[in-house]
Order: C-alpha cells, then structure tokens, then sequence
C-alpha cells in the first residue's frame, strides 16, 4: 500500500494505513523531482511525502 500525502493530510494517511494494514508505516519525504509530478491522494496539492510498506 502506498498513499501519497501534502502536509495537511499526513495524519489522515497515516491513520488509513495503519487501520487497514494493522501494521505501522514507513513516512518517507519525497524526493524534490518526485514533489513536482506526484499529487496528494487526498487532495490535488502537490505530495510532500510517501507513506507505504517497509522495504
């Protein structure tokens, strides 16, 4: 599972991933050429970060 969130809905993605997951997440910022092209789930803002599986 991968959600791509903006700074406003960080909490919110978090709190997804962990209750349909029932693990804890990886909360990764993105890379600058990554923050241009990639939007929030949530929302259309620009993703600032990455929360996902572990690697």
């Amino acid at each position: 599972m991968r959600i791509f969130s903006c700074e406003t809905h960080i909490n919110q993605a978090l709190d997804m991933f962990v209750a349909e997951q029932k693990t804890f997440p990886m909360l990764e910022e993105l890379k600058e050429d990554e923050k241009l092209s990639t939007k929030c789930t949530y929302c259309d803002v620009a993703a600032i970060y990455i929360v996902e599986n572990e690697k």
